[in-house]
């Protein structure tokens, strides 16, 4: 059996096999195969989920979509475009920049694949705008009979509402149609602010900033605001230096914070100093850019997450509670919190789905304890209704998840209905989504 491991070290599985199916059809006669003998499969995407939903059961079969990757078809004029579901977010922003297209939103991260992206609810920040689910406009999976699907808001509708975020339960996504614009330049405005000033004004910093998210350091004063302005047509990019851009974000944001992160480990007691540190360090910086350059960021220094979801109107009081909650932890904090927003949808799993939502993620350095913060983060979440990201980690089950999501139980009969005999399961889905009636 041939081990398998997350990017943060939080899950492991060692499958049966690893499939790598090379086309469609290959892949439709692996999941055929493993539904014909009763077994179960899952597929790992590129890892980037804190949680074990890509996991598969021991004993039980992964499926790698690595050679499902590249462009279908695009219309430029339309500025749809159908990509391979194993295509990474880095490789789908090259594709389109070749273009002259770009996602509407992304969030700071672009290893994962698409459909672990799309299937897990990522989203970015601002406003105006939803997760990547609220960009796409068809899919098509295989499901457990091995039958390919299509659907979009004209053709099985419903099916398209559970599947833009499913966590891969109710089937392999093989393709998704996306809706891209012509590509744009973001002026990108960064530095440090007292958090108090930045929590006065921060729901009209929502409203006025196309992008707004900020990083809290737990044991500083400021915390680091970053303003992404979409630029209007034909702006000329004026991005950071070859220099510049090493400097801040080799050097600085991932050598010397994961220097500073490591002797955090290494000596505790030392961590709220060193995050003082660290937040009175804070540079600021204004370039602008191709939007995924901007969006997207370089992580070097691994971590473990998690976020909820919470109604944006309860976000102070939720940030009030992480305030206090820090200083009575027996283990300090290593690593910022950071805080997005994002407008309501209609896609029945998403972590916004009718509500505008703010989001906070917490992280701890890997290998420092993080287990009495997040549980206690958790706490003060839950009080407000807020929902858990679905591959960061939390401890919520599907009673619980029922109460949060309106559409929990249409998504339990789709599943039900395409695959009743959970050949898409594992551990992780039994938990969050309950047995398959």
């Amino acid at each position: 059996m041939t081990p398998w491991t997350n990017w943060a070290g939080t899950a492991s599985a060692h499958p049966r096999r690893i499939h790598r199916p090379s086309d469609t059809d290959e892949l439709r006669a692996v999941v055929a195969d493993v539904a014909e003998r009763g077994g179960r499969v899952r597929p790992v995407g590129s890892g980037h989920s804190f949680t074990p939903v890509a996991a598969p059961d021991p004993g039980c079969d992964a499926l790698d979509l690595g050679a499902l990757s590249g462009l279908v078809r695009a219309d430029v004029d339309t500025g749809l475009v159908t990509v391979r579901a194993g295509t990474t977010l880095r490789r789908l922003n090259a594709l389109l920049d070749a273009l002259g297209l770009a996602m509407t939103n992304l969030g700071d991260i672009d290893a994962q694949t698409v459909a672990g992206a799309i299937s897990t609810g990522t989203h970015g920040t601002g406003a105006a705008f939803g997760g990547l689910a609220t960009q796409v406009a068809a899919l098509e999976l295989v499901t457990a009979d091995g039958s390919l699907v299509r659907c979009s808001p004209d053709e099985r509708p419903e099916l398209f509402d559970a599947a833009r975020v499913s966590l891969g339960a109710l089937g392999v996504l093989t393709t998704v149609t996306l809706r891209c614009e012509p590509a744009f330049v973001l002026q990108t405005q960064e530095g440090p602010l007292p958090l108090d000033r930045i929590l006065a004004s921060f729901d009209d910093l929502a409203d006025t900033e196309d992008h707004v998210e900020f990083y809290w350091f737990p044991y500083g004063r400021n915390a680091l605001v970053k303003r992404n302005t979409r630029c209007a047509p034909g702006t000329v990019a004026r991005p950071l230096s070859a220099v510049r851009r090493f400097v801040d974000y080799t050097l600085m944001e991932n050598a010397a914070f994961g220097a500073l992160c490591r002797l955090g480990r290494a000596v505790p007691r030392l961590v709220p100093s060193l995050g003082a540190l660290a937040s009175s360090a804070l540079s600021t910086r204004r370039y602008s850019d191709t939007a995924h350059r901007v969006f997207a960021t370089q992580r070097a220094v691994r971590f473990v997450e998690s976020e909820y979801a919470v109604p944006r109107e309860r976000l102070p009081e939720v940030l009030d509670g992480l305030r206090a909650l820090v200083p009575r932890l027996r283990h300090p904090v290593a690593f910022p919190a950071e805080i997005r927003v994002a407008a309501g949808d209609d896609v029945w799993l998403s972590t916004a789905y009718g509500r505008d939502s703010a989001y906070i993620a917490v992280h701890q350095y890997v290998g420092m304890p993080y287990e009495e913060y997040f549980a206690g983060f958790a706490e003060i979440a839950d009080a407000v209704g807020g929902r858990p990201h679905w591959g960061k980690l939390h401890a919520l089950g599907a009673d619980r998840l029922r109460e949060l999501y309106p559409r929990f139980d249409d998504f339990r009969r789709v599943r039900a209905e395409l695959d009743p005999h959970g050949v898409f399961g594992n551990a992780y889905l039994d938990r969050v989504l309950g047995p398959i009636d």
